[in-house]
């Protein structure tokens, strides 16, 4: 069983909610989020991808970008102005894409359950975004963005949430996507009632977020290191999240591009992955089933199946679509031994769809790109029971939780 914790939140305004709330820092690059910010001073991307503000060119690791991020994060408090709620509270966030809702519980997790796997994982980290996140939550000394959890459904909690979204929100609004956001405070009084609610809860999973959950860990480490009277009870042993029933969330694609062919001509790259794939010219590029793949090639889209029986496999992981791809193609053929490390190698999230997979190819951003099949959340909570580990990005998650409505600060 994990725990759920109410907290202080620094939070805006009501009135100040639209304007400060922003997308996360990793859907977005630097001059995507440049000109978001633009014009709107209060833009929590300004906290979260601070490089916006200095020069083009930046090293977005370097000491000047997290200096700019402390320094408005202060001038976001000051001027929004942010405050931070008198008692720990939770709060119900719902999120609305088109016809579909989701809902969930904004909490505080445990640290200690996250490193001993009771918050069950499904990715491994990247080290060098695990290194900036770190770095960026010591310098403002608060989580800006949620995990994003998942479990299975509850009866109890979903009555009890059912309950709790009937009165007055406190944060309602639309943002520039078209994503509704609704955020109720839930009165003190009922802090107790929603611990027991998920006291029945067995597992939590990690579903988007790794990254922020790690960068948690290890903050927590550096801080504990430095404190001589730590006592397990500090904020910096707790992390923000968000917590959805796995029957209310949709997973998209997680799409791959690759900058070269690995010293291949498109044609002996064709005749290359010939020997493991069935390829066929002219398809959809948005793969209908499992074990079925698009590529964009040199203007023009290819299906791909493998030749082999997958469901022959033992492992969960081995299975996937995206195991599939890099075992079978991305590794042998182009050399991508490790897609976390390789920055040949990049990961389109499946909300963009497949124009920007061939702009990228067509304007010589990359040499090759694939279409996936979305993992199911019952494969990811699969692998996460079994102990077993998938391919990074191999899930994308919309809606997109937004930055900066309710910061814990550690």
């Amino acid at each position: 069983m994990a725990i759920v914790k109410p907290f202080r939140a620094l939070r805006p305004s009501p009135a100040q909610a639209a304007e400060v709330s922003a997308v996360p820092y990793d859907v977005v690059n630097t001059e995507e989020a440049r000109q978001l910010a633009d014009g709107n001073p209060l833009s929590f991307l300004r906290v979260s991808r601070p490089e916006i503000e200095l020069p083009e060119g930046t090293d977005i690791y370097s000491d000047a970008v997290y200096e700019k991020a402390a320094a408005n994060f202060d001038r976001l408090i000051a001027a929004a102005p942010l405050v931070i709620e008198d008692e720990p509270s939770f709060y119900i966030y719902a999120l609305r894409m088109g016809e579909r809702t989701q809902i969930g519980l904004v909490a505080c997790c445990s640290v200690d359950e996250y490193d001993k796997d009771i918050i069950l994982k499904h990715e491994k980290t990247r080290p060098d975004k695990e290194n900036d996140r770190t770095r960026h939550m010591l310098t403002i000394r608060a989580q800006t963005g949620p995990v994003f959890l998942t479990y299975r459904p509850n009866a109890n909690v979903n009555e009890l949430v059912n309950e709790l979204v009937r009165t007055a929100p406190l944060f309602d609004f639309v943002a520039a996507d078209g994503i509704a956001h609704t955020i109720w405070q839930v009165p003190t009084d009922r802090n107790q009632a929603i611990i027991e609610a998920f006291g029945g809860v067995p597992q939590f999973y990690i579903a988007d977020g790794h990254h922020r959950a790690k960068s948690a860990s290890r903050a927590r480490a550096e801080l504990r290191a430095q404190n001589l009277t730590h006592s397990g009870q500090e904020e910096y042993n707790f992390f923000q999240c968000v917590l959805f029933p796995a029957d209310q969330l949709r997973i998209l694609a997680y799409n791959r591009v690759v900058k070269d062919l690995n010293g291949y001509s498109p044609q002996d790259f064709l005749k290359e992955i010939e020997r493991e794939f069935e390829v066929r010219p002219n398809v959809d590029p948005v793969p209908r089933k499992h074990n079925r793949f698009a590529m964009y090639l040199d203007g023009h889209w290819y299906g791909l199946k493998l030749r082999t029986d997958v469901t022959k496999r033992m492992k969960v992981t081995d299975r996937l679509d995206v195991s599939v791809l890099q075992d079978s193609l991305l590794a042998p053929v182009l050399g991508v031994q490790d897609p976390r490390t390789d920055k040949r190698i990049d990961f389109i999230g499946g909300i963009r769809g497949t124009r920007e997979l061939e702009r990228l190819v067509n304007e010589g951003k990359a040499a090759v790109a694939f279409s996936m099949f979305p993992t199911s959340l019952d494969e990811l909570m699969e692998i996460s029971d079994a102990g077993e580990i998938m391919p990074p990005k191999s899930t994308w998650f919309e809606p997109k939780l937004r930055d900066g409505l309710l910061s814990h600060l550690i």
